[in-house]
């Protein structure tokens, strides 16, 4: 997605650690004209794959995912990262480790909202070692639900994350790829 490339390319910052910083369209301030376009995107990427819900995990996959779900006319869903008085059981759960923050959360997800007819397509914001989406397919698995495939906006393509996907042999698109973030430059895979 050329226009998304762009944006990385005049508005990210490449930080220590190989972390790539988009905070001012991406997950922090969002630029909503631009997240509609990525969710029309993934829209037409999956719209044969019979998709029954979008599934994510907050904070900064919500974005990117509500636009999706708006094109493909089907609900959102995304996997809490702290329990409140509200969510407190009947839950499926896996834990996921942050590459950013350096923390381990939770996730959960009500089973009143996943069933063994759905077919979920994952979104997120970014893909680096994959544990947010490796705490999703687990907890697809524990719902019994199918996965369509996996829609990224922002891939690590030299991270494992790439790799760990596909071998689990789900779809994956991701509509900026990453080949380095060498020298505080962003290079892109071909």
């Amino acid at each position: 997605m050329d226009l998304l490339k762009q944006r990385i390319l005049e508005d990210g910052t490449v930080l220590p650690g190989n972390v790539l910083k988009v905070d001012n369209f991406l997950n922090h301030q969002v630029d909503a004209k631009l997240m509609d376009q990525i969710g029309a995107e993934f829209a037409r990427l999956f719209k044969d794959e019979g998709v029954t819900k979008v599934v994510t995990v907050e904070s900064s996959g919500i974005a990117p995912a509500l636009t999706t779900a708006i094109h493909m006319d089907v609900p959102l869903i995304f996997a809490r990262k702290h329990k409140s008085l509200t969510l407190t059981d009947n839950l499926y759960t896996a834990s996921v480790y942050s590459y950013t923050k350096q923390v381990s959360n939770d996730i959960s997800i009500d089973k009143r909202f996943l069933k063994p007819d759905d077919r979920i397509l994952i979104i997120d914001d970014f893909l680096a070692n994959g544990q947010a989406v490796q705490g999703l397919l687990e907890i697809a698995n524990l719902a019994k639900v199918k996965v369509a495939g996996v829609g990224i906006v922002i891939e690590k393509s030299f991270q494992k994350g790439h790799t760990m996907i596909e071998k689990s042999g789900v779809r994956l698109e991701s509509l900026a790829r990453i080949a380095s973030l060498d020298n505080q430059e962003v290079t892109f895979v071909d």
